[in-house]
């Protein structure tokens, strides 16, 4: 050895131990890198908090103000914010807006729950289904999501309302149906993808089953493209359950939807704007942290995709 090729060398070492710790570092905790990407990314920590500030205020508030959203005040009718000990006002019955709004906030978180469990259950299984075994059941999978990809969903909500009656049921399976043929799209294609790589193979050569190889090796791959999807389709569903409570196919009264409370409160906006006003920024706030949440999730599981936007602002 050279005098040269030494200092290369032990610097070759060095380097080999410090990716040797690295690696018994992540083998020891593999998700600390992802929490350490979490906490960094400023989409994701700012849809979080603005994300736990009106959820908390849904799940919450109506412990600390009251749940009797039906309570009706008729002397105290049109009052704004800050008023007769109404904190947001009260709207043309007298009802206490802050009790409704936390109760709206609840009603809407209900629906994007349903809706979006739904759609990762339903949707992930027909994807995976279809990706892997192929065949007719591939074909049959794609004609099923075609078929409901070409109706919109207030058309759907609408047939569903007219058969099954008004309310949150029918609102929660129109929105749901629609959002599972988006998750079984991109589940599928992610299959598609993965279903010939080396691993899938090497599962098939040993005698796996189709089941285990798509419950312990596939899942786990589309699981991510999926969670970021349906955080997408979170906001789908509280856009969608407010515009159809707003026309009246959603939630009846006396329960208050966000929706229904914008729509209630159009009437008196010369009076007092804040009985549509402050449902309408309950529905801004829940759709931005939703988004804001879904955009850093992408950042994060899509590193490729990261790398590309910074490409581009380099340039």
């Amino acid at each position: 050895m050279t005098e040269l090729d030494a200092p290369r060398s032990s610097h070759a070492h060095a380097w080999d131990e410090r990716v040797a710790a690295y690696e018994k570092e992540v083998r020891a905790n593999p998700w600390r890198k992802k929490l350490r990407e979490f906490s960094r990314n400023k989409l994701l920590f700012t849809g979080s908090v603005l994300g736990i500030l009106i959820v908390g205020l849904g799940l919450i508030g109506p412990l600390v103000v009251g749940s009797d959203y039906a309570g009706q005040s008729l002397r105290n009718t049109h009052l704004p914010p800050l008023s007769e000990g109404y904190l947001l006002g009260t709207d043309q019955y007298g009802r206490d807006l802050l009790v409704r709004l936390c109760i709206g906030i609840r009603v809407s978180l209900f629906v994007a729950a349903a809706v979006t469990s739904m759609a990762l259950i339903v949707g992930m299984a027909l994807g995976m289904c279809g990706g892997f075994l192929g065949g007719s059941v591939d074909r049959a999978v794609r004609s099923v999501t075609d078929f409901i990809w070409g109706f919109p969903l207030i058309l759907v909500a609408v047939l569903l309302a007219g058969g099954l009656g008004q309310g949150l049921f029918p609102v929660i399976l129109a929105v749901g149906i629609v959002n599972v043929a988006a998750i079984t799209r991109v589940v599928r294609g992610e299959v598609v993808v993965l279903r010939a790589k080396e691993f899938v193979e090497a599962a098939r050569a040993c005698g796996v089953s189709n089941f285990r190889i798509m419950w312990r090796h596939l899942l786990p791959n589309v699981m991510a493209p999926a969670l970021v999807l349906a955080s997408y389709y979170v906001a789908v569903a509280i856009i969608a359950e407010a515009g159809l409570s707003f026309i009246g196919l959603g939630a009846q009264p006396p329960l208050p939807s966000l929706g229904k409370m914008v729509a209630d409160g159009r009437g008196f906006l010369r009076i007092n704007h804040w009985e549509s006003t402050v449902p309408g920024i309950g529905i801004a706030g829940l759709v931005l942290s939703v988004s804001l949440i879904g955009d850093g999730l992408r950042d994060v599981f899509d590193p490729q995709l990261r790398h590309e936007a910074k490409g581009v602002e380099k340039g």
